[in-house]
This record gives C-alpha cells, structure tokens and sequence, in this order.
C-alpha cells in the first residue's frame, strides 16, 4: 500500500478560529502524520503522510475546516514521503 505526501495550504479566515486544532483532531481520525501550523500571511499550511484515500478526505474536510472557520481555497500537491511520526501543531 503506498503512502502519499501532500503539501497543503489554506487560505480564507483560518487563524483565530481554532483551525489548528481541529486540523490536528481530522489529521488523527484519519490516521494521517505530519504537522499544521500557521503563516504570516494568514493562511495555514499542512503536510500530511497516509493512505491516499483518507489524504483526500482530510483535502474534503479542510474545504470546511474548523466551525468557525471561512475556508477560501484549499491548494494541495503531492511531494516526497519524509516519515513523520504523529501529528502536531507547531506554534
């Protein structure tokens, strides 16, 4: 079974709303590795490691996001495998 990577960014109202945690929380019920965190210019960006199908769910979840979340765009691509172990918030 291939693993895949993707590098994920989303934009829209995603910083101030708990984004990241519930990033973290969809990342572990799909059983995903890899890190969420947030940029300077407000976006928040991820990189994810598992199975492809939950990968694209996770994608399918992050077009919502959190509650109170305004997701604009969700730009995703497939990169290397790194290996990452669990998934974290990086402050």
């Amino acid at each position: 079974m291939k693993i895949s990577h993707y590098r994920i960014v989303v934009k829209g109202r995603v910083q101030g709303v708990w984004f990241r945690k519930y990033t973290e929380k969809a990342a572990n019920s799909y059983d995903l590795n890899g890190f969420v965190q947030n940029e300077k210019d407000g976006s928040v960006f991820i990189e994810a490691e598992g199975k492809e199908a939950n990968l694209q769910l996770f994608v399918k979840w992050l077009e919502k996001g959190s509650p109170l979340a305004e997701v604009s765009e969700v730009i995703w691509s497939e990169t290397d495998y790194v290996g990452y172990v669990g998934f974290e918030i990086i402050l």
